[in-house]
């Protein structure tokens, strides 16, 4: 499995190229815009894109699905169907068909496996992308913070909830989240604040 980090975007968004180094299957996490940028990495690396993973239906994090999609023909996009209903408004611009996915959920990239996990709060919709000891954690969990949940279907007992769900996981995981620097799950618990208040410390 090899991962790719490009900040993309007005606001520097984290968009990730998952690969399978097998296969030479891949999934876009979060296209929140440049997309010719994108598709120039996804040449160098000689990767097949056979999946578009949304954490949430935000403009930052869905702005070059549009062109992908161009580019990508018949590559599927997926997003929650809370996020999904969503779309066309002020903050989730419409970005066409997608396909949907929930919780407990498998998204086959390759032979690697994509667990969904639903952890609202930040957007009704928002997921967190588990495969191997990887969490893509979009705008749930950040290094030292968490979301906003002043947006419109934002929520902060939801947030609290999901923050709680992805502190319970056994074990620890690499946290890649949507903006800002990467961390594990286990520096999240010491030391994320909001995490701490989730979990009861």
């Amino acid at each position: 499995m090899k991962i790719k980090l490009m900040q993309v975007g007005q606001i520097g968004t984290n968009c990730y190229l998952l690969e399978d180094e097998t296969t030479r299957c891949a999934a876009i996490v979060d296209p929140g815009g440049e997309a010719q940028g994108i598709l120039e990495q996804i040449r160098e690396t000689g990767a097949q894109v056979c999946a578009i993973l949304l954490t949430h239906g935000h403009y930052d994090h869905t702005g070059a699905v549009r062109e992908l999609r161009q580019a990508l023909p018949g590559v599927p996009v997926y997003l929650h169907p809370a996020d999904a209903a969503l779309l066309g408004t002020a903050v989730m611009p419409p970005i066409g068909e997608t396909v949907p996915y929930g919780d407990g959920d498998t998204v086959a990239v390759g032979p690697l496996a994509v667990h969904v996990m639903h952890t609202p709060g930040h957007t009704p919709g928002g997921v967190t992308l588990r495969v191997g000891d990887v969490l893509f954690t979009g705008d749930t969990l950040f290094q030292g913070s968490m979301g906003r949940t002043d947006l419109g279907g934002g929520s902060y007992e939801q947030i609290m909830a999901s923050l709680r769900q992805l502190g319970g996981l056994e074990g620890d995981f690499q946290v890649l989240p949507g903006h800002m620097g990467l961390s594990t799950l286990e520096q999240e618990r010491k030391g994320n604040y909001y995490m701490q208040e989730a979990m009861g410390r």
